[in-house]
């Protein structure tokens, strides 16, 4: 992968990869040992979501951590530094995978806690190596989670498992959080980056219209009832009816051949 070039400031505390053939790009939290997010990197972080989906060229987002962790959370001090006001929407920022139309994959290893947790919650898809361990640890610091952790996982996992997570402060090795619910998938540690990977190419294999249309759809409509929620899939549905990749994806079934989707 070769860096990715854009007009956005220089990155504080990740960097930005690029993988053409692919169509892939990496968000690499990048401040060693332990990636801690620092209050600037929150903002820049979400403004770099944001160009790599105004981007054609990217299909795929991956966010992880440089080295043996994916990142302890946020720098603590920056939180006693800023007003209160600024910490009352630091959710808004973490909520960029989220907002983003494309796929976001978090790819786990070690450490993923606070903020870094809350990061990974935002994301599509959650794949974590057997070594990761997950905890919102805010209550240990007379704190609570800030950025969206235990709104997310309340509706991921319910309030019970939530609560043990949250109230506790306990950490979660990979095998329990696969078990639990809130990650994607858990894999051997040496078989991270080649599950991501496959993945990635798997995602790739879809028309980028419907995907997009997909993850709004389910991401508003977890938050609706039911009957809005189905509502909402069918006026999609009907709008993805007169798309170019539906009639490239028909034609390919007919022909019996791999589809040319262009997200048209």
């Amino acid at each position: 992968m070769i860096p990715y070039v854009c007009d956005l400031p220089a990155p504080d505390g990740f960097r930005v990869l690029w993988n053409e053939g692919e169509a892939r790009a990496d968000i690499v939290l990048d401040r060693p040992p332990l990636n801690v997010v620092s209050m600037p990197e929150r903002e820049q972080l979400a403004e770099t979501f944001a160009a790599l989906d105004r981007d054609p060229r990217v299909r795929v987002i991956v966010l992880r951590g440089e080295g043996k962790h994916f990142s302890s959370g946020g720098n603590i001090a920056g939180f006693l530094e800023a007003s209160a006001e600024t910490v009352s929407h630091l959710a808004d920022n973490v909520a960029a995978p989220e907002r983003c139309g494309k796929p976001v994959i978090a790819a786990i290893r070690g450490y993923c806690f606070g903020v870094g947790f809350e990061l990974a919650l935002a994301c599509d898809f959650r794949v974590a190596a057997e070594s990761a361990e997950f905890a919102l640890p805010e209550m240990r610091l007379g704190m609570i989670p800030g950025s969206g952790g235990s709104a997310r996982l309340l509706n991921m996992i319910g309030i019970a498992r939530t609560k043990e997570i949250a109230m506790l402060g306990r950490r979660v090795a990979a095998p329990d959080a696969r078990a639990w619910g809130f990650i994607t998938s858990c894999v051997a540690d040496d078989a991270l980056d080649q599950a991501v990977a496959a993945l990635v190419g798997e995602l790739r294999g879809f028309s980028p219209l419907a995907q997009r249309t997909l993850k709004r759809v389910l991401n508003a409509g977890q938050n609706m009832p039911l009957r809005s929620a189905i509502e909402l899939e069918g006026q999609a549905y009907g709008r993805l009816r007169t798309s170019a990749d539906f009639k490239e994806g028909v034609a390919a079934f007919q022909e019996k051949r791999k589809p040319n989707f262009r997200g048209e």
